[in-house]
């Protein structure tokens, strides 16, 4: 009767360690944080998705309305932004308008910043910086949307 109570008790405690375990690392799972989605105050809508869709091989995720939209979020692999028009008086002020050292409005983790720099050079992007390892230890370029903010592509130098 004893090594039976044991044995219950035994696999009982199995259990709730396991059970322990797995809410511990639930938890540590949900407070990781996963991605950011920044959101652009834009002069035109249609304009600027048409940037990030024909420049930078984005996808259209969200629009509203259809018929005349104010409202988009634009993404690529594991990232989006948010584009908003507000009103016409209600003008777009990218960072690097404000201070000289505040000189990026995104920073977008790739890679291999290489690559994604010879796929825009060959779509045709004007850059705002051209591919290089810059002097705060980050290999990468940087492209100006229709708008002025400025998105950095890149990671730190190895």
């Amino acid at each position: 009767m004893n090594v039976l109570i044991f044995r219950l008790q035994w696999k009982l405690l199995n259990e709730i360690e396991i059970l322990v375990i797995n809410n511990f690392c639930n938890f540590v799972n949900m407070s990781n944080l996963k991605y950011i989605w920044p959101s652009f105050i834009v002069s035109n809508i249609p304009d600027s998705v048409s940037f990030y869709v024909d420049k930078l091989g984005f996808e259209v995720r969200h629009i509203a309305p259809e018929d005349d939209p104010f409202f988009a979020i634009v993404g690529r692999d594991d990232i989006s932004i948010m584009l908003k028009a507000i009103a016409p008086d209600i003008k777009p002020i990218p960072n690097n308008t404000r201070h000289e050292w505040a000189r990026l409005d995104a920073f977008i983790s790739v890679a291999d910043p290489d690559v994604l720099f010879e796929e825009y050079r060959s779509r045709g992007i004007t850059f705002h910086q051209p591919l290089r390892d810059d002097t705060d230890g980050l290999r990468g370029f940087e492209v100006a949307d229709a708008d002025g903010y400025v998105l950095f592509f890149g990671r730190p130098v190895d």
